[in-house]
């Protein structure tokens, strides 16, 4: 019987501070993340969990 890991990074909802857009992201983002509507840059890569620069709504399971 084989052991299936639980995954520990999560999608994340957000929403952009400058024209109020939300959208879904990964918990662990390798690239700059930008508004779908304004360009503007919500999240960046740290090697590990993204540094989110928007106001986080919800954490998806």
């Amino acid at each position: 019987m084989k052991v299936i890991k639980e995954t520990k990074s999560k999608f994340i909802k957000i929403r952009c501070p400058k024209c109020k857009n939300e959208q879904i992201m990964f918990g662990k983002a390798s690239n700059k993340v930008k508004c779908l509507v304004c360009g503007k840059i919500l999240a960046e890569p740290t090697g590990g969990k993204s540094k989110v620069k928007a106001r986080v709504l919800e954490v998806l399971e």
